[in-house]
């Protein structure tokens, strides 16, 4: 059964850092493509990094690029999203999704950034 576990979310001053980690369980690391989301309330679902576990590719969304990295541990088969500098409009609950054909979706974790 594939399974993912998001956590790391919690509440940051303006300026601060955070790093968001998933655990992924269930399916072969190095098949699939992974990637961050993030929903503020009222607001649509953004896509703000992915990365390919097979050749190590990744993207960000303008919003986050230059302060936002997504990277992967093998050995924990866990992505992690490092978040610096992080603003207030950064404030969301945060989504990871593993993609092979199927989409799995993870619990989401809140990030709330303070003015």
């Amino acid at each position: 059964e594939v399974q993912l576990q998001a956590s790391g979310g919690g509440l940051v001053q303006a300026g601060g850092s955070l790093r968001l980690s998933c655990a992924v369980s269930g399916f072969t690391f190095d098949d699939f493509d992974m990637g961050w989301f993030r929903q503020a309330p009222g607001k649509e679902r953004e896509a703000i990094s992915c990365m390919s576990l097979n050749d190590g590719t990744t993207d960000y969304a303008d919003s986050v690029r230059g302060r936002f990295t997504i990277s992967s541990n093998h050995a924990k088969n866990t992505v992690y999203l490092q978040m610096n500098d992080l603003k207030p409009e950064d404030t969301a609950v945060y989504y990871c999704m593993g993609r092979r054909g199927i989409e799995y979706w993870g619990k989401g974790t809140l990030v709330t950034v303070s003015s």
